[in-house]
């Protein structure tokens, strides 16, 4: 998947970039797509066996409507996404063409990570369902069928690991300038009560 998509794009700071985009196992995809593609084959073949302009009206309309719907299904698959940043994970829901949900976990705020495959299914076709638990409230927020949910882990720690040692250089420049301030300050101050006392 293209990391540039304005789609996800959107969702991210200025000073963020995309790491990737994990989305559920495309196997969901087909499944949610199938009932809509069936309605507009059956659409077709109608027209196909009863090529009448009646017929082909109605055809229209149908196909119209089943249009919609697949498309309805494919981006409630396509945009129900967490999209992993260089600075946390925002969890993007669609529910409707009227109705999208985000929210965002940074890294410092994970307290573990886990997965889980289960079934016959999913452990041959390779997906599961990824948790992220956070610190401050010890709620998960979860993210069934994903695809290779163990690479999808190993992603989301190695993310953490560099964000919190990138946290940490920059807490310890902090330190730094303010320690260097309150010194200098100091050097200042005794150099001041120097030149009092020689006076």
């Amino acid at each position: 998947m293209r990391l540039d998509d304005p789609m996800f794009k959107r969702h991210i700071e200025d000073d963020e970039s995309i790491v990737a985009v994990i989305h559920r196992h495309w196997l969901m995809g087909i499944r949610s797509l199938f009932w809509p593609t069936l309605a507009f084959g059956a659409g077709i073949a109608l027209l196909v066996a009863a090529p009448f302009r009646s017929v082909a009206i109605g055809v229209s309309i149908w196909s119209a409507c089943v249009l919609g719907w697949w498309l309805r299904s494919f981006f409630d698959y396509f945009l129900d996404a967490w999209i992993l940043t260089d600075k946390g994970i925002i969890d993007v829901a669609w529910h409707g063409w009227f109705h999208r949900e985000s929210s965002r976990i940074l890294y410092s705020d994970i307290q573990g990570v886990s997965y889980e495959i289960h079934g016959v299914t999913p452990t041959l076709m390779r997906y599961g369902t990824i948790s992220v638990e956070k610190i401050s409230t010890g709620t998960a927020i979860t993210m069934e069928t994903v695809a290779q949910p163990r690479k999808v882990e190993a992603i989301i720690l190695a993310q953490m690991e560099v964000y919190l040692h990138s946290k940490n250089l920059k807490d310890a420049a902090q330190v730094q300038e303010l320690l260097s301030a309150v010194l200098s300050r100091e050097l200042q101050m005794r150099e001041l009560e120097g030149d009092e006392d020689e006076a």
